[in-house]
């Protein structure tokens, strides 16, 4: 009962959280410099002409009236129209929806199934005075180098020579499912690099502190192998934080596929925001930063859950808070 409690605190909490994102982002891209009208109508336009076009698209209602129109219309599941294109932004963000996602996707898969292991490697492998130097290094590395600058080096090495992956342009899966691996792997692969330094890295700390625990001692006391000792008792036990950075790493994915998306020329939701800041498509602009902070809020709900099932204790201080 007390975990169900908490489970209802935390959705409302989450939806708390939805509409203040909701009410920043209406807010931050209608004080954006250069509103709709200037960028469509260019700069001379006549005063006539832009109040035409504000009162086509409701601009010319006060601010809380349009918010309040958009919100009870998000609530049903309508985000509205594109003022670009004309066509309803559920439609163009659910059509650019699965580029995004096989690019995240890829990216937490090649992260968590190189950063892991490298994590586990180098703390069981570390020796006092400067074990693992190499790969903190290597990590430090990783997370320090920017994703426009990975996406501008892998683009122009393997557009100057012949190195088997495309690197640039998109290939629908359904078409030839071959080539759009082939098109996916360099972005995902830049995408990944600080979610997989940082997974190895947490890893390290994680499976470093779980081997000073008396049970590990116990089991090396009683003669298991180390492989036995690193499967049945470290790596459960040192699970939790990893779990957790995942929905970190969603987060950050979701925010680095704008920068890759747009060097790759993938027709995903990051490169499609980009363009309708760019064109102050409010619409677009809005739907899209809501539905990334959907996204994040209902992975760290799974994480609080995954936690939970992993390690009971924790589940069990969450639910008597």
């Amino acid at each position: 009962m007390r975990l169900l409690l908490w489970w209802g605190g935390r959705a409302l909490v989450s939806a708390a959280t939805l509409l203040g994102v909701s009410i920043l982002i209406f807010a931050a891209v209608r004080m954006m410099p250069g509103g709709f009208a200037e960028t469509v109508l260019g700069p001379f336009a006549t005063a006539d002409q832009k109040a035409a076009l504000a009162e086509q698209y409701g601009l010319d209602q006060p601010i809380p009236a349009q918010y309040w129109h958009w919100l009870s219309a998000v609530v049903t599941g309508d985000f509205g129209t594109s003022m670009i294109s004309r066509t309803p932004v559920a439609d163009e963000l659910g059509a650019r929806l699965p580029v995004t996602a096989e690019l995240t996707l890829i990216a937490i898969a090649v992260a968590l199934l190189a950063g892991v292991p490298l994590g586990v490697l180098t703390a069981v492998r570390a020796r006092p005075g400067g074990g693992g130097a190499a790969g903190r290094l290597l990590s430090g590395l990783g997370v320090s180098v920017p994703e426009f600058v990975l996406a501008a080096l892998t683009v122009f090495l393997f557009s100057r020579y012949a190195l088997g992956l495309r690197a640039g342009g998109h290939v629908p899966f359904g078409e030839d499912p071959a080539g759009n691996l082939r098109s996916m792997i360099l972005p995902a692969l830049v995408l990944s690099i600080f979610a997989l330094s940082a997974t190895a890295r947490t890893t390290r700390d994680a499976v470093l502190n779980v081997l000073v625990e008396p049970y590990v001692t116990a089991a090396v006391a009683r003669g298991e192998r180390p492989s036995s000792i690193v499967l049945h008792h470290v790596l459960r036990n040192a699970a939790a934080p990893v779990v957790t950075l995942t929905a970190t790493i969603a987060a950050y994915l979701l925010g680095g596929a704008l920068i890759v998306e747009y060097a790759f020329n993938l027709p995903g939701i990051g490169s499609f925001i980009v363009q309708a800041i760019t064109r102050r498509d409010y619409a677009v602009v809005q739907a899209g930063v809501l539905l990334a902070a959907a996204v994040f809020i209902v992975m760290n709900m799974l994480v609080d859950l995954a936690v939970g099932l992993i390690d009971p204790r924790l589940g069990t201080e969450a639910g008597g808070k």
